[in-house]
């Protein structure tokens, strides 16, 4: 079974539909909307992600430092830092608790920021090299205040090269037609829900990424709107 398939199947799975396949005209008539509904035109990026992110992120006026490797952060940190004349205790994340801050002469505690803390150490989910922003998630390792309340943030951010993990998130009511989706914006027809997912599915297999898998959201909307993640790999 391909990722195709396993995606559709665990859909039907978790929507009490079963395992089996589509019939073959809904399948057919599935294909079909996908050919008459081909990718929109994507940008051109003249030179490499890094790069872009790098000078559009300078553009907004933030403050960019390469590293070799992660070790090597909390000493361009400090530097920063100190020739700023800022404050160098506050918080970072708990998951990146393990590089040597205190070596570097800062005193950062791994927990979610507090209102007094004036310096904040996070990472990122990913970094958008059209835009020089960054997407983040919170949870327990990665609290969110941590780039919010501290009034200097760093974050550290990988460069995403072969073998990165994307998490994508599929919300069916903006992939589909307006005439598919329901009233207040909600899809319910797990048929269309499907049609979303495969759409995007197509679109990442389009840009080289492989599909790891397929996985309903466990927040619903409160008038049950379902919106899936998909697992998708930058093959190396």
């Amino acid at each position: 079974m391909g990722s195709r398939e396993e995606i559709l199947a665990e859909i039907r799975k978790r929507q009490a539909r079963g395992g089996a396949a589509l019939p073959a005209a809904e399948r057919e008539q599935l294909e079909t909307y996908l050919r008459a509904h081909p990718r929109g035109p994507l940008p051109q990026v003249a030179d490499d992600l890094a790069t872009r992110f790098l000078a559009r992120a300078e553009a907004s006026a933030s403050t960019c430092d390469r590293v070799a490797a992660p070790a090597d952060a909390p000493a361009a940190v400090a530097r920063y830092l100190d020739a700023h004349r800022l404050p160098k205790s506050g918080c970072v994340w708990p998951r990146l608790a393990g590089l040597d801050w205190k070596g570097a002469g800062l005193e950062l505690e791994p927990r979610a920021a507090k209102s007094e803390d004036m310096l904040g150490v996070a990472g990122v989910f990913c970094a958008l090299a059209e835009t020089g922003t960054l997407a983040m998630v919170s949870g327990p390792d990665t609290p969110a205040s941590a780039s919010l309340l501290p009034e200097t943030h760093v974050a550290l951010v990988p460069l995403a090269r072969a073998g990165a993990d994307f998490l994508i998130l599929v919300k069916p009511q903006f992939e589909l037609e307006r005439g598919q989706v329901g009233r207040g914006g909600i899809v319910r027809e797990p048929e269309l829900r499907e049609r979303a997912v495969e759409k995007v599915r197509a679109a990442a297999e389009a840009l080289g990424l492989e599909i790891l898998g397929v996985y309903p959201s466990r927040i619903t909307g409160a008038e049950g709107n379902q919106e899936y993640f998909l697992h998708a790999r930058k093959p190396a």
